[in-house]
Formats: C-alpha cells, sequence, structure tokens
C-alpha cells in the first residue's frame, strides 16, 4: 500500500490553513475540507504520476490543486512525500524541507 509523508513546512501550512479556515468558515466547514486534503494525500500517495510536474517551479516535484490550495510533493519509492501546501504564496519561494 502506498503511503505519504508530510514534510515539516507541509504540516505547518496544514496547522496554518485549518487555524484560518476555523476563524473564516467555522469549524465543521474546516473539519470537512481538512478531511478532503487528507483523501487527496492519499490520492496522491496512490497514484502520484497522476498529476503534473511542475519542473519550472521546482526540479523533481508535481502539483495537485485541491480547492484553493495547491500541494507540491515529490515521488518517493513508497509513495509520496508532501513538501508544501499553498494557497496564494508564491511556489517560486518553495523551500526544500
Amino acid at each position: 500500500m502506498a503511503a505519504y509523508n508530510l514534510s515539516q513546512l507541509a504540516e505547518d501550512d496544514i496547522r496554518r490553513l485549518y487555524r484560518y479556515g476555523i476563524e473564516k468558515y467555522g469549524l465543521a466547514h474546516a473539519d470537512r475540507y481538512f478531511d478532503g486534503l487528507f483523501a487527496r494525500f492519499d490520492a496522491i500517495a496512490e497514484s502520484p504520476a497522476l498529476y503534473p510536474r511542475v519542473d519550472h517551479i521546482r526540479p523533481g516535484y508535481r502539483r495537485s490543486v485541491y480547492g484553493v490550495h495547491s500541494i507540491y510533493y515529490r515521488e518517493t519509492d513508497s509513495g509520496a512525500e508532501i513538501m508544501r501546501v499553498l494557497s496564494r504564496e508564491n511556489p517560486s519561494d518553495l523551500e526544500e524541507a
């Protein structure tokens, strides 16, 4: 079974977007979005080549768009490593985790 790992930066991004979701839209909406986001992580791990490469942003990365967020990840032998989850941030500023 494929798996995913979250970089520390991705974990920080998720915490930030969850807090923002609660403040802006309420707990129920934030929970639904959060659950969907993690379902997307599972889908990425199962089929990491499904989503397009974004070598122009960071070599070796792929991107999956979920709602208003871009999930940047790279393929691994066991699935995927989720590197960042960004909204309107500049993707050219992606840092290595």
